[in-house]
């Protein structure tokens, strides 16, 4: 990534602000991050053209001044362009009103410092269902921050969706985090997202019981829920039946943090998402198998109604079966949502799925627990998969953010029984093999052991592409039924410098004779295809 560094804030800016003073802005002008979308594909648009989140989230505890310097040499291992970094309610407000931005103000520092990007995560009134980054003045006024009850009358570990004061004191706080951030990096743009809460929804009850709650619970559903569903007036039972219990708990923590966006947006405009903790499968239980009314994909047209401040919702999948992971991008993949996978395991497999998700036009993708805190990396090396993924794609994040939101990209992955994947260009027809080596072909594809092969291919113009995998073979064909033959005029090796192509050599004689073949050596090729 590049940013152009300024000079620091002058002494007087300082005296207002002092923990300004050490940080350097970009030039006026400067765009603000924001989403774009044409014919059903997104992008998210860094100063002024499309970025592609290479994302690593840190630990949950690993905002710390004391656990930052073991984050950056994660993050630099891992190749990534952009950290996801929690903001604790607890620690910003540890009294009412009486706000303590030093962990922001390190966050942002020390990614500018790192070359990263950052996508802050709003630690408030839930995190993973629960209420445990709330402050200590929140968490013992229990009057005043009215905890869920549940069907048997008992109050659990979760505030109340239902709570005006809690429901004005997050506001509050996210409201002066935006202020903040528009202070420290209103021209600069290291924050290109913001999450609203986190995994939030009711986990211990299917919703609130509470005699406030009951008297909602029994009133008509909301007219712009009505409108939006097309249905007759009538109460929650009426109008939802069987799912009234869990559409009247998404509605309510919906409701609550579309407030919360409101108004931070009103401060700071950046891209504002939600991530959910996914339902699984039929017989999974809300309250009980997953947080009741969070963003899950049976509630997400609900989400969508009552939360148009929110821009993304992004699903955590941490799923290493293939079809749940595929499902789970479909899912989420609509025309009203960008694509954005906010947390995702670190395994090898999870890596794979990177390619999935590019192909979906994904604008990032972020493994958890990137740090060398000992939580989640043991041995302090990165995630290898993942690694070698953001190592290949790094230096063309730009071109092929661009590229996907032009609908030019299609990718590939290796699955169990499945050795060949067929891509479609119309005049040109490309058959993505997996293992390696590939030199003399051969009738069937010697696969990878643990099914890790991945490709991805980009139409450059009608007759040319860009290429590039691990442990798989790109070839091209044309559509059957053609007289004419095939022929690879020009096949460069080279990488992207500063959004330039720079030629490196050219491919011939064993390299192409059976295909582009691509081991783990990170190598990108263009092609110019022709016939006779």
């Amino acid at each position: 990534m590049h940013r152009t560094q300024a000079r620091g804030l002058g002494v007087a800016l300082a005296l207002v602000f002092p923990s300004l003073l050490f940080f350097p802005m970009a030039a006026a002008g400067t765009e603000m991050p924001r989403l774009v979308k044409r014919d059903d594909r997104y992008a998210l648009m860094v100063d002024g053209q499309p970025f592609l989140i290479l994302g690593a989230q840190i630990n949950n505890s690993s905002s710390w001044p004391s656990t930052l310097p073991r984050v950056w040499p994660a993050i630099e291992a891992i190749h990534a362009n952009t950290v996801e970094a929690p903001v604790y309610w607890e620690q910003l407000e540890p009294r009412p009103a009486q706000f303590d931005f030093a962990n922001v103000d390190q966050l942002v520092r020390q990614a500018r410092a790192h070359h990263v990007y950052l996508v802050l995560l709003w630690f408030g009134t839930w995190k993973n269902g629960k209420m445990h980054y709330v402050p200590e003045w929140v968490k013992t006024d229990v009057a005043q921050f009215p905890r869920v009850i549940d069907a048997r009358g008992q109050p659990i570990d979760v505030l109340s969706p239902h709570g005006e004061a809690t429901l004005e004191a997050d506001k509050r706080a996210f409201a002066a985090l935006m202020q903040h951030l528009k202070q420290i990096d209103g021209e600069q743009h290291t924050v290109l997202l913001v999450q609203v809460e986190n995994e939030s929804g009711s986990l211990g009850s299917l919703r609130d019981f509470s005699a406030e709650a009951e008297k909602l619970f029994q009133a008509e559903v909301p007219a712009e829920l009505v409108k939006a569903f097309r249905k007759n007036r009538g109460t929650w039972k009426q109008v939802f039946g069987a799912d009234a219990e869990e559409t009247f708990a998404a509605y309510s923590v919906a409701h609550y943090i579309n407030s919360i966006a409101v108004a931070g947006k009103a401060e700071f405009a950046l891209p504002m998402y939600v991530n959910a903790w996914l339902k699984g499968g039929t017989d999974s239980v809300p309250g009980l198998n997953y947080p009741s009314g969070g963003p899950t994909y049976n509630m997400l047209d609900v989400w969508k109604a009552a939360a148009p401040a929110i821009d993304i919702v992004g699903p955590d999948i941490y799923s290493n079966e293939s079809d749940l992971y595929r499902q789970v991008l479909d899912q989420y993949h609509r025309s009203d949502n960008p694509t954005w996978i906010p947390e995702t395991g670190s395994s090898d497999r999870h890596a794979v799925y990177f390619f999935y998700a590019l192909g979906q036009g994904a604008i990032g993708f972020s493994p958890f627990g990137i740090d060398y805190t000992g939580w989640t990396i043991a041995d302090e090396k990165p995630p290898a998969l993942h690694a070698e993924n953001f190592s290949l794609i790094s230096p063309m994040d730009r071109e092929i953010a661009r590229l996907n939101f032009e609908g030019k990209l299609k990718t590939a992955v290796e699955e169990e029984g499945q050795a060949e994947v067929p891509l479609d260009f119309g005049n040109w027809q490309a058959t993505v093999s997996f293992g390696y080596p590939q030199y003399h072909g051969g009738r069937t594809p010697p696969g990878t052991k643990d099914h890790h092969g991945r490709a991805l291919v980009a139409q450059l113009s009608p007759d040319e592409f860009l290429v590039s995998g691990i442990d798989s073979r790109v070839a091209f064909r044309l559509p059957a039924g053609e007289n004419r033959h095939l022929e690879l005029l020009r096949v460069e090796e080279g990488q992207y410098e500063n959004g330039s192509w720079r030629f490196l050599r050219l491919w011939n004689g064993d390299q192409t004779d059976f295909g582009l073949n691509f081991t783990h050596q990170g190598k990108v090729v263009r092609i110019k295809l022709g016939t006779y």
